[in-house]
C-alpha cells in the first residue's frame, strides 16, 4: 500500500476574495493529517510551503516529535511525524515522489466546490490499484487555486454532507478522504 503521497498546500491557494496566497502553517494540521496518513498506509505527507518563516516552524515542530523530548513520551506520535517532509513547492514534493517510485504516478487535487471534471473517489481508488502512485494535494486556507487545480492529472469530487454545508477543516477532509481511498466499507464511495 506504499503507493499513495499526500501534500497539505499552503501555497499557491485562495483567500475568501479569490487571490492567490500562501497561508500560515497550523501546527495541529501536522499532527492530525500525519496520523491519519499512517493509519491509512500513506508513504510521505508534504508540508508546501514558500515561506521560510514556516518550513522552520514545520521543521522545529518534527525534530521535537522525531529526536526530541515528545518523541520520547509519545512513540506513536514520532512515527506519525516521520512521515512529513517540508518542501518549498509542489513541484517538489513530485519530483520527490518521482525519485521514490517506480511506474507512474498521478497527481490528485482536492476541492470543497465541484469542478466540470471532478471525478468520484472510486477513480482515484482504481488509479491505486491500476499500480499508480498518487500524490493527493488537499489545499489550506480558501483551497488550492485554479491554476494549481487545472495543472494536476484528476480533480476529485468534494466531500458531500447531508446539508449543503462544505466548509470542512484539512485535517478532517484529510481523514475522510483518505478512508474512502482506502476503504471500500460504504457502496456509495
Amino acid at each position: 500500500m506504499n503507493d499513495l503521497y499526500l501534500a497539505l498546500v499552503h501555497h499557491p491557494v485562495e483567500n475568501k476574495r479569490g487571490d492567490i496566497i500562501a497561508s500560515a502553517l497550523t501546527t495541529i494540521d501536522m499532527h492530525d493529517i500525519a496520523r491519519a496518513s499512517i493509519t491509512f498506509g500513506v508513504r510521505g505527507v508534504f508540508i508546501v510551503t514558500p515561506l521560510l518563516d514556516q518550513q522552520i516552524l514545520a521543521r522545529e515542530v518534527i525534530n521535537h516529535w522525531i529526536h526530541g523530548a515528545g518523541g520520547v513520551l509519545n512513540p506513536h506520535r514520532r512515527e506519525a511525524l516521520s512521515l512529513i517532509r517540508v518542501v518549498s513547492s509542489f513541484e517538489d514534493a513530485v519530483a520527490q515522489v518521482a525519485g521514490e517510485i517506480e511506474g507512474p504516478m498521478i497527481t490528485v487535487a482536492t476541492s470543497a466546490a465541484m469542478g466540470e471534471n471532478s471525478v468520484p473517489v472510486a477513480s482515484v481508488r482504481a488509479e491505486l490499484g491500476r499500480g499508480k502512485t498518487v500524490l493527493l494535494a488537499l489545499g489550506t486556507a480558501w483551497g488550492l487555486s485554479k491554476g494549481f487545480i487545472n495543472g494536476c492529472d484528476i480533480l476529485m469530487e468534494p466531500i458531500n454532507g447531508v446539508n449543503g454545508y462544505n466548509h470542512l477543516s484539512v485535517r478532517s477532509a484529510a481523514s475522510i478522504i483518505l478512508d474512502r481511498i482506502r476503504t471500500t466499507n460504504d457502496a456509495t464511495r
